[in-house]
Order: structure tokens, then C-alpha cells, then sequence
């Protein structure tokens, strides 16, 4: 059954997409049958991916609202995925009334069902981009427009450089973006691993993605740890050290409630840019 009601030109609905199986783990609308059976592969594997799923979304909201209550009052969003309840310029804009959000996806439908969420809003817009092209989407002419670069940034990375593949030089792209941001701007990024995971569970939970438009890679912690070289962590939460935890746990109210194994399937980090 399709769910998602309309399609850009060029879209083959028959190849899973990673926003529209994120879509669906978090029983969003706007995904298709492919996508709702490469989600049940995962699940049928790794029942605690829906978990993991809202675990990262919640770490996404509150990293955001961390980086708005530190006096940044744009973003850009790389990765954005599809709209959902309580997208990233809907939780800032209650810190920051002004905010400029800009959104990022290859995914073609995110730009399209984007739209309505955008009517009326001036200062927020959702672009098609590849995050393997850092210069070509900083230079976008919305990106230009909006973003301010004498001025702090929130990057968001949630949940996507695990499908940029080793060849493609991750550490390297995340640093192009960050050398084009000043000081005081945030970097927040989430990221699978399968440290401590049975392999057969791992193997089957990243074999969903291969006859995906994207492919999925695990990372470790020390390879995680490594998107924030040269930024200064911001603690998880507070008595923690700065550094990594999982996506449950940083900023959560009840760390003991949200440390699910689900949520162990994602280390995160915030870092400011000294």
C-alpha cells in the first residue's frame, strides 16, 4: 500500500530511500511499499530500531534547542528527512522566534512535502543537496541567501553521515563544512554503530540497505568521536564529562528511562567550534 500521496518526476517508488524507512519507524505518512518492506526487514531483525529511531529524534530536538538557548539563530539541516511532528524550526522557534532554518536531502521528496510546512515561514526553506557536495550546497543560492556565514551556525547531521561510505572521506566532508562556519557555531551528529551488537543482527540491520538508494556503514566510537576533532564537547548531561553517550541519554530529563537498547544503536555528540 502507498502511503506517501504524491511523487516528484523521476522517483522509482519500487527503491527504499533512508528518510522514507526513517519516515516509516517513525509512523510518519510519507513513504511507499518498498520502503515499508525494507523497514520490516530491519525490525524483523532488530525489533528495537523503532525505538532507536525516536531515540535519535529526540536527540535531534533537544541538541537543537541546546544550540538556540546558546544564542545561534540559524541552522542548517543536513539530512532533514521527511517533515514530521516537531521539525527543527518548530522546536527553535520557540527559543528563538527568528530563526532561520534551512532543510537538506537528496531525497527528493523532501523538498516537495516540505512545502506545507513552509507556507508562511520566510526565513525557513528546504533545498535539494548531497552533503558529499559541501561546496555546492554552501554555495546555493538559498544557502546565500539566508545563512549569514560572519555569524554562528547550527550544523545538524542527524543520522546521515552512516550512509556516506569510507571512499567518500566523511571525516573530510564534515571538516569542509565546519572550516566554512566561524567560531561559536555548533556542530550536533548522530550516527549508527554496531560496537557490542551480534554481528548476525548487524549484518541483517545494514543488508536492508542495499538495494536502497543509500547504503548503510556502522562506526565505532573512537571513528564517531573522531566528526568532532578540534571542537570543544558540550556535556551529555549535567554531572557528565563531555564527550559521546547515546542518543537517549544526551539531554534527556529521565536517563535511566531513555538508556533503551535502542538507543544504544546510535552514539551522539554536540561540539562548539572554539
Amino acid at each position: 500500500m502507498t502511503e506517501a500521496p504524491n511523487v516528484p518526476p523521476g522517483v522509482d517508488t519500487s527503491i527504499p530511500t533512508p528518510a522514507r524507512i526513517y519516515d516509516y519507524m517513525l509512523r510518519g505518512r510519507h513513504y511507499f511499499e518498498g520502503d515499508q518492506m525494507a523497514a520490516e526487514q530491519i525490525l524483523s531483525a532488530v525489533p528495537e530500531i523503532r525505538d532507536a529511531a525516536w531515540s535519535n529524534r529526540g536527540f535531534h530536538q533537544r541538541a537543537a534547542k541546546y544550540i538556540a538557548e546558546q544564542g545561534v539563530s540559524q541552522f542548517i539541516d543536513i539530512g532533514s528527512g521527511l517533515p514530521t511532528v516537531g521539525n527543527t524550526h518548530e522546536v527553535v522557534q520557540k527559543v528563538v522566534p527568528d530563526v532561520t532554518v534551512i532543510y537538506v536531502d537528496n531525497d527528493p521528496m523532501v523538498e516537495l512535502h516540505s512545502q506545507d510546512i513552509l507556507i508562511g515561514e520566510e526565513k525557513i526553506a528546504a533545498i535539494a543537496g548531497d552533503l558529499r557536495e559541501p561546496a555546492a550546497l554552501l554555495a546555493h543560492p538559498t544557502v546565500r541567501e539566508l545563512i549569514d556565514f560572519s555569524q554562528p551556525v547550527g550544523l545538524l547531521l542527524t543520522g546521515v553521515m552512516m550512509f556516506v561510505s569510507d571512499a567518500s572521506r566523511p571525516h573530510d566532508l564534515v571538516r569542509q563544512y565546519l572550516d566554512a562556519l566561524v567560531p561559536g557555531s555548533y556542530l550536533s551528529l548522530s550516527h549508527l554503530t554496531d560496537d557490542q551488537k551480534p554481528p548476525a543482527r548487524a549484518e541483517a540491520f545494514r543488508a536492508a540497505f542495499d538495494t536502497a538508494t543509500e547504503h548503510l556503514y556502522f562506526r565505532s566510537r573512537p571513528e564517531v568521536a573522531a566528526f568532532f576533532n578540534g571542537l570543544d564537547l558540550v556535556a551529555p548531561y549535567e554531572g557528565a564529562e563531555p564527550g559521546l553517550t547515546y542518543t537517549g541519554v544526551w539531554g534527556a530529563e529521565d536517563r535511566e528511562l531513555a538508556d533503551t537498547d535502542g538507543s544504544r544503536w546510535l552514539y551522539c555528540a554536540v561540539g562548539r567550534k572554539p
